[in-house]
Parts: C-alpha cells; structure tokens; sequence
C-alpha cells in the first residue's frame, strides 16, 4: 500500500499519479489534500509519514510545488527517509542504496509522464541489502536518538 499527499502545489501532478496507479493496479491510500484547498504540507507529510512508520503503507509519495518542503517536513519523523527524486537514476538509487520509504517530488517542476516514470522507478526498485549500505542506514538511525 501506497500512501500519497500533497499541498496545493502538487495537487494537480498527484491527480495523475493516482490514475497511474490505479492503472497500474498498485493499491494507495489518499491522504489529502483536497482540490481547492490552500494547506500547509507539513501537515500532510506527517500524515503520510505517520502511515509509513506505523506500517500502515509500505511507502509513500508526497508532493508540494517543489518536493523539498515535503521532503523536509517528513525527514523530521524518526523511521522517515525521503528522498526528492527530479530524475529516474536517483529514483532508483535511493531505493538501492538508502531505502528511502518515501518519495517526494515537485508538482510544479517536474512534467506529468516523468513523474510517472519517477514512481515506476521507485516502486521497482528495492534495497540493495548491500553491507555497506547497511552500515550506513544503522549511522543514520544513530542520528535519530
């Protein structure tokens, strides 16, 4: 299960990547925000990121105008590793190398089909299991405490 918000900002490109995964058969979970609505996004990324450390969702996506104060907000939740991916590679290796369980991106600065690339990217990719990578994410939890 998916979880998926934005702000105002990004609430056109969610409207597409909620028919993309519907096409695509990937279940989600719509955590706001509405069309219409004005909102601040660090209430949105919580929600989702909320859901996703309490393994409500396995992952989640956020977006807001430029990604980055999702991005921002939902790195503040201890468990919470989202990345603001612009491209496909990074997509793919936040998901290898960092096991981001979220993805953010901009509503305002990324096209519609490279968004959908992006979120086909991030949801094939898995963690690498690498040693190394490992190390790091157990440095990174340290840095929670």
């Amino acid at each position: 299960m998916i979880a998926i918000a934005c702000d105002h900002g990004g609430y056109e490109l969610k409207k597409q990547i909620i028919e993309h995964l519907a096409d695509l058969g990937v279940a989600y979970e719509d955590f706001g925000c509405g069309a219409g609505e004005r909102v601040d996004y660090p209430i949105y990324a919580e929600k989702v990121a909320r859901a996703v450390v309490a393994g409500e969702c396995d992952r989640g996506i956020l977006i807001c105008g430029t990604g980055i104060g999702m991005s921002i907000a939902a790195n503040k939740i201890p468990g919470i590793r989202a990345a603001l991916c612009a491209d496909c590679y990074s997509a793919e290796m936040t998901r290898l190398h960092n096991d981001a369980n979220i993805l953010c991106l901009g509503g305002r600065t990324l096209g519609g089909e490279l968004a959908k690339r992006i979120v086909d990217t991030y949801l094939a990719a898995s963690f690498s299991e690498a040693e190394h990578h490992i190390r790091r994410l157990d440095m990174i939890k340290e840095l929670e405490k």
